[in-house]
C-alpha cells in the first residue's frame, strides 16, 4: 500500500527552504557564460520547485543547470500543468508561478497513480487532538467539521468526531519536528500536510502552528486549507483546473462552497462511482432515482420545513410537499414550483406568526411566502451570525419561546424573533443542552410540541421540556412509507 505524505499549501518563497519532499543544493552552481545571465535566485527557486513537484534528480554535486534535456524538460512539465507556453524556458510568467503561494504535492509522475487511493468505507471518524492558539477551540471545532461538510455534501461520505486517537483521520495543530519526520519549517513555510488513506498515519492531518489560523480572509483560513488537505487525505490528487479546491496554488478567494464541478465528480468517482451520473447538475438523471427510493430505507433530509398546511422536504434540488389534509404527496425539482431557486436547501423553518419560511442555502436565504419567493436571497449574516458561519444544517423555530434555533456541526445558536438579535451566550455545544442528539443534525421541525431531529435516515423525537429522546422512527416514513427503525 502506497502511503502518500501531503505537505500541503506551501508558501513558496524566493529563496526556498529544503522541504520534506527533497534535500537543498549543497553548494551554488559554476554558471555557464552567457550575455544574459539569469539571477542565480531565480535558477535555485526554479531547481528546487521541480525537485519538489516535478520529480527533477538531485545533482549528487549540488549543482544546478538552466539547460540539459532533464531541466528544460521538467519546465515544460510544468509550464504545460499550469497552462503556460511550453517553452521550457525561465520566462516571468513560469517564475511567477513557481513564487506562487501552493500546495506540497507533486503535480505529475510519481503520484500520478494516486488517484484511486480511497477508504473502503463511506463512514469515516476523524479526532482533533492539540489545538492552535489562535482561535476558540469551539470556532476550530466548528471550522473543521465545515470542511469535512464541504465533502460530505458532495459525495455522501459520512464524518464521525471520535475522541480516541484510533480515528481514521487525526487532525493536531504542531510545530516543527511533530513525530512524523516531515518538521515543520516556522511562519510563512508550509501550512500543512496530510497523509492518504491507510493504515497508521493514513488520513492524519497537520496543521503548523506557527502560522496565524483564522476564520476569515487575514492570517491563512482554516477553514479553506483544511477542507483542500482532505481532499487529499480522502484520496484525491491536484487538479489543473484552477477552479478546483485541489487546483495546487493557494488562493484564499474562493466560492463558499468551494468544490468546483470537477471535484464533485472526482471524490463520487472514489466513493460512489454510480452517482457520477446521477448527480444534480446533470439534468433529468438525478430526479427519476429520488422518485423511486423515496422509501428506499437510507432515504435522509437535507431540510424540512412546515409552510402553511403543507410540509415541504428538501434533498438535493428535488422537493416533495405534503399536504395533511390530502394523501398525494406533490414532488420535482425545486425549481418546478419556486423557479427562483435553483440550488439545494440545506435547512428551513417557519415563522406562523408571519405565515412565512425562510430558506437557506450556505451563506444566503430566501424568504417565502405560500409557494412565493419574495425578493432576492439575503445573506446570513443578517440574523446575526459572525462572518466565519457560512452554512448551516438545520433550523427550527420554537413558537412558545419566540425563539429560532440554528444548528452547525455539534453547536447551535438562539434567535430571538421578536428583538431581531442573537441570544447572549452562543453557540452553545448541542449534546449539553439536547442530552442524546450527539452527532450532526441533518434537518430539524417542530411539530406538537416535540422537535424532530433528522439525523441520516432517522428521526429522533425529543422532549424539550424533559430533555431527552422519546422515540426513534424512520425519516422516509414521514414520506408515508411503512419501513420501521
Amino acid at each position: 500500500m502506497h502511503v502518500m505524505l501531503f505537505s500541503c499549501c506551501v508558501l513558496v518563497l524566493v529563496l526556498l527552504l529544503p522541504g520534506p519532499c527533497s534535500p537543498a543544493p549543497t553548494s551554488m552552481p559554476q554558471e555557464e557564460s552567457t550575455s544574459s545571465p539569469e539571477p542565480q535566485v531565480d535558477l535555485k527557486l526554479a531547481t528546487n520547485y521541480l525537485q519538489l513537484y516535478y520529480n527533477l534528480e538531485h545533482d549528487p554535486l549540488g549543482r544546478m543547470k538552466r539547460s540539459g534535456p532533464s531541466f528544460t524538460s521538467k519546465v515544460k512539465d510544468m509550464q504545460i500543468f499550469f497552462g503556460l507556453n511550453a517553452t521550457g524556458v525561465l520566462d516571468s510568467d513560469t517564475l511567477e508561478v513557481m513564487r506562487s503561494p501552493r500546495c506540497g504535492v507533486p503535480d505529475v509522475e510519481e503520484y500520478s497513480h494516486v488517484q484511486g487511493t480511497r477508504w473502503k468505507r463511506n463512514v469515516i471518524t476523524y479526532s482533533i487532538g492539540r489545538y492552535t492558539r489562535d482561535l476558540p477551540r469551539s470556532t476550530v471545532d466548528s471550522l473543521i467539521d465545515s470542511a469535512f461538510s464541504v465533502w460530505a455534501r458532495a459525495s455522501g461520505l459520512t464524518f464521525v468526531r471520535s475522541h480516541s486517537r484510533n480515528a481514521d483521520i487525526m487532525v493536531e495543530f504542531v510545530t516543527f519536528a511533530h513525530g512524523d519526520l516531515y518538521p515543520f519549517d516556522g511562519p510563512r513555510g508550509t501550512l500543512a500536510h496530510a497523509f492518504g488513506p491507510g493504515l497508521g498515519v493514513g488520513g492524519d492531518t497537520h496543521f503548523d502552528d506557527d502560522e496565524r489560523w483564522t476564520a476569515g480572509d487575514t492570517g491563512f483560513n482554516l477553514r479553506l486549507v483544511a477542507a483542500h488537505e482532505f481532499g487529499h487525505a480522502l484520496g484525491l490528487k491536484h487538479s489543473k483546473n484552477p477552479e478546483s479546491l485541489m487546483f495546487p496554488n493557494y488562493r484564499k478567494s474562493r466560492p463558499a462552497h468551494l468544490l468546483s464541478r470537477e471535484d464533485i465528480v472526482n471524490i463520487n468517482a472514489l466513493y460512489n462511482p454510480v452517482r457520477v451520473q446521477l448527480t444534480p447538475w446533470m439534468p433529468g438523471s438525478l430526479f427519476p432515482r429520488l422518485m423511486q427510493d423515496k422509501c428506499a430505507p437510507d432515504m435522509m433530509f437535507d431540510a424540512l420545513t412546515t409552510v402553511g398546511d403543507s410540509t415541504f422536504f428538501f434533498r438535493e434540488r428535488y422537493l416533495w410537499i405534503k399536504h395533511k389534509e390530502q394523501y398525494d404527496i406533490k414532488e420535482g425539482p425545486i425549481s418546478n414550483f419556486m423557479p427562483k431557486i435553483e440550488t439545494g436547501i440545506d435547512a428551513a423553518f417557519w415563522i406562523p406568526r408571519r405565515s412565512t419560511a425562510y430558506l437557506i442555502h450556505e451563506s444566503m436565504f430566501w424568504t417565502v411566502k405560500g409557494s412565493l419567493v419574495k425578493g432576492k436571497p439575503r445573506a446570513l449574516t443578517h440574523f446575526g451570525f459572525p462572518a466565519w458561519v457560512q452554512d448551516v444544517d438545520a433550523a427550527v423555530h420554537i413558537v412558545k419561546t419566540g425563539r429560532t434555533l440554528f444548528f452547525m456541526h455539534d453547536i447551535y445558536w438562539s434567535y430571538n424573533e421578536n428583538r431581531k438579535v442573537m441570544d447572549f451566550g452562543y453557540p452553545k455545544y448541542i449534546s449539553e443542552d439536547f442530552p442524546g442528539i450527539n452527532t450532526t443534525i441533518n434537518a430539524a421541525i417542530h411539530k406538537e410540541g416535540f422537535i424532530y431531529f433528522f439525523v441520516g435516515p432517522q428521526v429522533y423525537k425529543y422532549d424539550n421540556t424533559q430533555k431527552h429522546v422519546v422515540g426513534v422512527e424512520k425519516a422516509n416514513s414521514w414520506l408515508g412509507c411503512s419501513n420501521t427503525v
